[in-house]
């Protein structure tokens, strides 16, 4: 399987990270008996994935905390909280983490995080995986998320905001735990410090990347999924008062905290119910159809199929049953049209700016606004669309902002802040009065656009790139 990994150059700035913990590129000290004490790592055996073969050079037959960077370049980015060594490798200019486990826990991490992925679940990807019988120990292999963060990481270079984004956090946490558990995955240890965090418009899109304690399953049992939602509202409480004791905040202080962690069930619920319940509905009752399948759309899950079959009273009323499929229902139709990938909040965002330019409707919901012009977008719009308005300003974007920058988030966040301009000047201030803001990271305050700050340093993004 052949897949595009983001390639990052190695700067000064990517290897200084201050007030943040980050994988330390020496390792932690082997001890002082670290070169008279031999190393018997017994018998190795390696498992790449396809196109992985500069993998094989690494010092397998050594523990990770005693690579050298000598022979190896290594990149310092945040970590998380780990109770295993953890360090970034670049290789043939990708970068790619490391984690050295127990045997039995690796085997089992890996097998999840192939199937995981399989299952199309937002999880970091396993590229190999290398045991050793000598200390029964595991290295995995996993791809860096670039653009990625930790959301320690989002309220350190944002503080004033902790709670403006902290709802943004859970929502995209709620939908991490429904899509896993969708797939069937029994998570065991969901919290905040086990995820990374991606920009996807105006709003977080979640990652799993650590799945030690991870089962999968053909279908999870409402008794699993309580029991795993339960877990995570008692690690999110834990991992949201750690940032308010890092902020400073007393325990007295710390109630609006655990009222949010408390919040997760809610959402979550609330997010299930809208996915799985069923609805009643009458033979000539067609418009509750079309409003239960677009209300499932604009969370941006695409609808498999739907069953109206008999109720069980005996009644005229039907039942209607929805098969939810994958959360791609934007994207999908983003990439039809103009064959940018991008993640489903980014692909809402921009489809709702070609539908307005196409004079179909005005930005709000693309789908039913195309739908009550009289026609819909065509390929033939979109081309247009691309040559004459996105890739223009993208341009405008790189040379005001940089050629290291996401040109698909950025174009989402120049809409959001010129609007915001616009309605704080009573008119349209125009792309070079939004470019001068952004260049200038004076942003309207409480935009997603401020999240910038939060993401680590990037390659180019060249249009078309594929998120993870």
């Amino acid at each position: 399987m052949t897949e595009q990994t983001a390639r990052e150059p190695i700067t000064a700035s990517t290897r200084e990270w201050r007030g943040e913990a980050i994988a330390d590129p020496e390792g932690p000290d082997p001890g002082p008996d670290a070169d008279t004490e031999p190393f018997d790592a017994g018998r190795i055996t390696m498992r790449f994935r396809e196109g992985r073969q500069a993998l094989f050079g690494l010092p397998w037959d050594q523990p990770l905390k005693s690579w050298s960077r000598d022979d190896i370049e290594f990149v310092d980015l945040p970590v998380g909280t780990s109770r295993h060594t953890v360090r970034f490798v670049v290789i043939d200019g990708s970068i790619i983490a490391l984690k050295e486990l127990p045997l039995d826990v690796g085997y089992r991490e890996y097998d999840v995080m192939r199937e995981l992925e399989a299952r199309g679940a937002p999880a970091v990807k396993a590229f190999g995986l290398v045991t050793r019988t000598g200390d029964e120990s595991s290295i995995i292999a996993t791809r860096y998320l670039a653009r990625s963060f930790q959301f320690r990481r989002l309220f350190m270079r944002l503080p004033e905001g902790e709670r403006r984004y902290r709802d943004q956090l859970l929502d995209a946490m709620t939908g991490l735990l429904v899509e896993l558990h969708r797939m069937g995955l029994f998570w065991g240890d969901c919290s905040l410090a086990n995820t990374l965090l991606m920009r996807d418009g105006q709003r977080l899109q979640a990652y799993l990347v650590d799945a030690e304690t991870s089962e999968i399953h053909e279908q999870l049992s409402d008794g699993q999924r309580d029991a795993d939602l339960e877990i995570a509202v008692e690690n999110v409480a834990g991992d949201l008062a750690d940032l308010a004791v890092m902020n400073g905040r007393s325990i007295e202080e710390m109630d609006d905290d655990f009222e949010a962690a408390l919040s997760l069930r809610d959402r979550y619920e609330g997010l299930w119910e809208v996915l799985h319940k069923d609805v009643k509905v009458q033979p000539d009752q067609r418009y509750r159809v079309d409003k239960r399948l677009h209300a499932i759309n604009a969370l941006g899950y695409v609808v498999d199929e739907f069953i109206l079959e008999p109720g069980d009273d005996g009644s005229e009323d039907m039942r209607l049953r929805v098969a939810v499929a994958g959360r791609d229902y934007h994207s999908r139709r983003l990439r039809q049209l103009t064959g940018i990938e991008a993640g489903e909040g980014q692909s809402a965002i921009l489809l709702n700016d070609l539908t307005a330019w196409a004079g179909l409707g005005w930005a709000g919901s693309w789908d039913s606004k195309e739908g009550d012009s009289g026609r819909v977008l065509t390929r033939s719009d979109a081309a247009r669309w691309m040559l004459q308005i996105f890739e223009p300003v993208v341009a405008e974007l790189m040379d005001a902002l940089g050629t290291e920058i996401d040109p698909v988030q950025s174009y989402c966040d120049l809409l959001e802040v010129r609007w915001l301009l616009s309605e704080d000047a009573g008119h349209d201030v125009g792309n070079v009065a939004t470019l001068t803001s952004m260049a200038s990271k004076e942003t309207p305050t409480g935009s997603a656009a401020q999240m910038v700050a939060a993401e680590t340093p990037s390659e180019l993004r060249r249009l078309g790139w594929h998120r993870p």
